[in-house]
């Protein structure tokens, strides 16, 4: 870090989870360590699944009747304006005039977008009712961003995207990217997914990864001892404000991105993830390379781990080959909160702001397959994990300053 001249501060964090409606409540909910699951009938099973809690979900309506225009929006794109909102606000970029920041950018991205809203126009079309015309401007993916945009009176580029579970982190990579570049003087990055509909669960069911243990006291167990897939689906989103500031603009307790690396593999599978997880080990590698040499010292990884066995055992093998004798600790927050999809690796990162502003993580509470490493005094830097189908993985390293 000592010869750069610039950094990439994260300003602001807006977060709407299963665990909360803001920093201060998930950031609770992290420390009391309690999965935020419950069940639903499915196809005549019970399934496990992490919904918005009900105090999240009064915020989230009260959004939504704060703007009639809002009430035909999907799910996802209210979670994204609301996290954007919060993240807006706490950077003292909520921009409430009648013109737009033209030097502000956005990147919402999602796996699967307006899924709910999608399922409901597509079944009155097979029940012969008419299309309304609100359904294709309001499931296209690029809805995300232009409806933020929109939220927090950003005039900049609008970009949705979707890059499977990867989608977060990608989102921050871009941001990252064009700050540096130029193209945008502050930007609004993260991800949403609202994926528990009935078409998305069968699907999720379909892949065969579901988990079977809806009335077990933790039903998504990354690294279990026990081998069986425990894959659990949850909703939320995340939202970063980013600007670029030069080094003696630094404060004590800036939070930066130092780094974000990127991974590929051909695909091997349905999930398109080796044994040895060579996506991941490229993506962390890649961005451990841009630290100086002898600076790459990671003291927490955040884990994607789903909680399959194929998917564990793949990023688990990864780390190890990354990191060898020198493993950092590990953690994830998938036992609470189950996988959000394209939204997953931004809940990870806000558990990461979390965990350094916090100094603590909540170790695992199930028999964990997990190397043996010391827990760090000081958090200082920790590494973010993602991946998705189609063999894509990402890393994103952050530090306290």
């Amino acid at each position: 870090m000592e010869a750069a001249t610039s950094y990439i501060v994260i300003r602001g964090t807006g977060v709407i989870s299963p665990l909360g409606h803001n920093a201060h409540t998930v950031e609770a909910a992290y420390r009391a360590g309690i999965p935020a699951f419950t069940s639903v009938a499915h196809q005549g099973q019970l399934l496990p699944i992490a919904a918005l809690p009900d105090a999240a979900e009064h915020a989230l309506q009260q959004l939504l009747q704060a703007n009639p225009n809002y009430r035909q929006l999907d799910r996802s794109v209210l979670m994204a304006i609301y996290a954007a909102r919060q993240a807006a606000s706490e950077a003292g970029w909520l921009n409430e005039s009648e013109n737009p920041a033209d030097d502000l950018a956005v990147n919402i991205g999602s796996s699967r977008g307006a899924t709910g809203l999608f399922e409901q126009h597509f079944d009155a079309f097979q029940q012969g009712h008419t299309v309304s015309s609100s359904a294709s401007p309001t499931t296209t993916l690029g809805n995300l961003s232009s409806w933020v945009a929109h939220a927090v009176n950003a005039g900049g580029a609008q970009i949705s995207h979707s890059i499977t579970c990867s989608t977060a982190l990608m989102a921050v990579a871009n941001g990252v990217a064009w700050l540096k570049a130029g193209m945008a003087q502050r930007f609004l990055a993260g991800g949403t997914e609202a994926p528990l509909t009935p078409f998305t669960l069968a699907q999720m069911k379909a892949v065969g990864i579901y988990s079977k243990l809806a009335d077990a006291p933790f039903p998504c167990q990354p690294f279990a001892v026990e081998k069986q897939n425990t894959f659990a689906l949850g909703e939320g989103a995340a939202v970063f404000a980013l600007e670029q500031v030069a080094a003696s603009q630094l404060q004590p307790g800036n939070c930066v991105i130092e780094a974000v690396g990127f991974g590929f593999e051909k695909l091997v599978s349905k999930t398109g993830i080796s044994a040895a997880g060579e996506n991941f080990q490229k993506a962390m590698r890649h961005a451990l390379a841009q630290l100086p040499e002898h600076d790459r010292h990671v003291d927490l990884i955040i884990t994607h781990t789903p909680g399959t066995r194929a998917g564990d055992s793949a990023e688990l093998a990864a780390i190890q080959a990354v990191f060898g004798n020198h493993m950092p600790a590990i953690t994830t927050n998938k036992w609470l909160i189950g996988h959000t999809l394209g939204a997953s690796g931004a809940l990870s990162l806000q558990y990461a702001t979390a965990i350094l502003s916090g100094q603590r993580h909540t170790a695992l509470p199930y028999p964990a397959l997990l190397p043996s490493s010391s827990q760090p005094a000081h958090y200082s830097r920790i590494l973010i994990n993602a991946a998705g189908f189609g063999g894509n993985a990402a890393s994103i390293l952050i530090k306290l300053v």
